[in-house]
């Protein structure tokens, strides 16, 4: 359902988007309003790009959201504060904290907007350290940066 939910929110957002640069275009003159005129085939290519559109937005959830696994040793007294303070330096606050589970958000309503409210990323407690869900590029970076701030030389994390 998930899924689902994370194609439609692109379809529409992609349909916005195309909509806005042809707004902007007729604007600025650079093309005429008549649609039969904007596109080679008329009012045919509006269904063209609506399949093109859906094709692109069934296909971003796949790419767009993974999990990855994050190797941070030590008890979660030791882990949590390192934890907050990187999700901090990228935007994230506390959502919920459950039992073996920590689930952020971003803090600038404009960035989670901007995000479709697909902003969740989620720290699940596994043997040898966290499973990290959410946005593909998001959790690369703060899996990246745990890693780097877990194993500075020179200090004991």
């Amino acid at each position: 359902m998930k899924y689902l939910i994370r194609s439609l929110k692109q379809f529409v957002y992609l349909a916005f988007v195309l909509g806005l640069i042809l707004f902007v275009l007729v604007k600025a003159n650079l093309v005429e309003a008549d649609v039969s005129k904007m596109f080679v085939n008329g009012y045919d290519s509006l269904w063209q790009i609506a399949l093109i559109i859906a094709v692109f937005a069934g296909i971003y959830p796949k790419l767009g959201y993974s999990s990855r696994s994050v190797r941070m040793y030590g008890s979660d007294e030791e882990i949590r504060p390192i934890l907050l303070e990187v999700m901090e330096n990228h935007g994230y606050r506390v959502e919920k904290d459950a039992e073996g589970t920590v689930t952020f958000i971003k803090r600038a309503p404009l960035s989670r907007f901007a995000k479709l409210w697909e902003d969740r990323v989620t720290f699940s407690r596994t043997v040898n350290g966290y499973s990290v869900e959410g946005i593909t590029k998001d959790i690369v970076r703060i899996a990246s940066a745990l890693e780097y701030k877990l194993n500075l030389p020179g200090e004991d994390a």
